[in-house]
């Protein structure tokens, strides 16, 4: 099917041709487009909080001094003395010295060398405009991640086309949609499970419309995946509780209590990652079986639901089956590190499958898989209720 089908003859006996369905996808595909706009120009009210503030501007490392560095096996302490020389904004030209403070803990410490293209952040003089002081942030990879993105979107639009289009607006809707609207509302008092039902219902619908249009098909597959994400948040909730969770096991999650918000609820934003890390996937479920079931109900019209929905089952079973094991594969990389620390040291097993962050990745996991699985049947049977629809066709095979 192109989206442009035969409807019926003019006064002149040719076929007519119906675009309403092209006309529908270009005008949610320019929707799509405007909200991902509204989303980046949209203030989240954090704007230029914390030390980080400042004017920011690429530098380069001209010399280090490492005469106060410590090496201690693989990490290192103390402190570089560093000359860096600001390349961009008002002040290019300028060189500064500085200092790189290392804390001994590798995931947090930045070696630098001559050479290096830094991120600077600028303090300005509020009395005659001059740098008043400036600090070498980090690594600069601004222009790197750039031109990562831009290849990655190129490579998809070259390789998918149209639909490649429609892959690159909802890559970008999403990720303006986490950044700039739900991170910021759970930091202004949202619940985080609420927050991110909301959201995870936006996104999925502008997904699976993008990609598979403003049809039935569409329709089931929005239907399968949100009856999914709903009783994955229920699972979650449930277990989370249960396994006695607090929810600080995640990166910066404890910090961000002793950044002054103290409202958050650690437990309610690990249980919305749950079902929010595992949604992408049960959108992929149910765009393949709404695909398949409609596909099927095209090619024989005639098809009864009670075999059409045999059919989505079938598939379902072989799709699920590898799904699951994909998105297990996918979250034990985050992991991995830990617990070949503990096979490292001989922890027994009781001991690891114990612990909480052991404890916190098996619920996130299996709960995220549990969630998968629930939307294979839910996906089947909503496309037995909406594909079929009202129309009559050619008979064939039921």
């Amino acid at each position: 099917m192109t989206g442009i089908e035969l409807k019926a003859e003019d006064q002149n006996g040719l076929p007519r041709r119906r675009i309403h369905e092209p006309r529908r996808d270009m005008i949610f595909v320019l929707i799509s487009v405007l909200l991902t706009l509204l989303f980046f120009i949209l203030p989240t009210g954090f704007e230029g909080a914390g030390a980080a503030g400042g004017e920011r501007a690429r530098g380069r490392i001209i010399e280090v001094n490492n005469e106060r560095l410590i090496s201690i096996g693989p990490v290192k302490q103390g402190e570089q003395q560093l000359e860096v020389e600001i390349r961009s904004g008002r002040f290019k030209g300028q060189v500064f010295s500085g200092s790189n403070n290392l804390m001994g803990k590798i995931e947090l410490d930045k070696i630098f060398s001559p050479g290096d293209s830094v991120l600077v952040i600028v303090s300005v003089s509020e009395e005659n405009g001059s740098l008043s002081h400036a600090q070498v942030y980090d690594h600069y990879r601004t222009g790197k991640t750039v031109f990562l993105c831009a290849l990655f979107f190129l490579f998809i639009i070259f390789v998918m086309g149209w639909m490649g289009v429609k892959i690159v607006i909802s890559f970008v809707f999403t990720a303006a949609a986490l950044i700039r609207v739900l991170f910021p509302a759970m930091l202004r008092g949202w619940d985080p499970i609420f927050a991110s039902v909301l959201l995870t219902a936006l996104l999925t619908a502008v997904i699976i419309f993008l990609v598979g249009g403003l049809t039935r098909r569409g329709v089931t597959a929005f239907a399968g995946s949100m009856g999914g994400v709903l009783l994955t948040s229920l699972l979650a909730f449930f277990f989370t509780y249960w396994f006695k969770i607090h929810g600080a096991v995640r990166p910066f999650a404890e910090s961000l209590l002793y950044s002054g918000y103290t409202h958050l609820n650690l437990a309610h934003l690990f249980i919305s990652g749950i079902f929010l890390a595992s949604s992408g996937a049960m959108m992929d479920l149910s765009m393949d079986i709404a695909s398949a079931m409609d596909e099927i109900k095209k090619q024989y019209p005639a098809v009864s639901r009670l075999n059409l929905i045999k059919s989505g089952v079938s598939v379902s079973r072989h799709v699920a089956g590898t799904m699951s094991t994909t998105l297990l594969l996918a979250y034990s990389a985050e992991y991995t590190a830990m617990i070949m620390t503990f096979i490292a040291q001989g922890i027994p097993l009781e001991n690891v499958i114990n612990m909480v962050w052991v404890s916190s990745e098996t619920v996130h996991t299996l709960v995220g898989c549990f969630g998968l699985v629930l939307v294979a049947p839910l996906t089947v049977f909503a496309g037995g209720i909406i594909l079929p629809g009202k129309e009559k066709g050619r008979t064939g095979p039921v």
